[in-house]
């Protein structure tokens, strides 16, 4: 006969308490955006360095709407088509923003 298993939903041990306790918005997200590196040991022990910085006017996406726009591609293809739904302003400074979101 097997035994009962005493687990309950909350199997966490009692020292992982987190009651009272926040997570913080954005927490990292300046550093994200002033770049970071990643320290990678290479399988004979040296260490290889990787730099990562955000380029200017990139994006990040959350994971799920990245499921939608896996690409830079889908994503400007979407937000082209939701600028045409834009109502049209008269004046030049429209014809400027316009000129300069048209597909290349």
């Amino acid at each position: 006969m097997k035994k009962a298993n005493n687990y309950h939903k909350n199997d966490m041990l009692p020292e992982y308490d987190f009651k009272g306790k926040k997570g913080v918005r954005g927490k990292y997200a300046k550093s994200l955006k002033q770049g970071y590196s990643i320290h990678v040991t290479n399988e004979d022990g040296t260490f290889t360095v990787k730099q990562f910085v955000l380029r200017e006017n990139s994006v990040v996406l959350d994971p799920n709407v990245r499921v939608y726009f896996p690409d830079s591609e889908s994503v400007n293809r979407a937000l082209r088509s939701l600028i045409k739904l834009i109502p049209e302003k008269s004046g030049r400074y429209v014809a400027q923003k316009k000129a300069r979101y048209t597909a290349k």
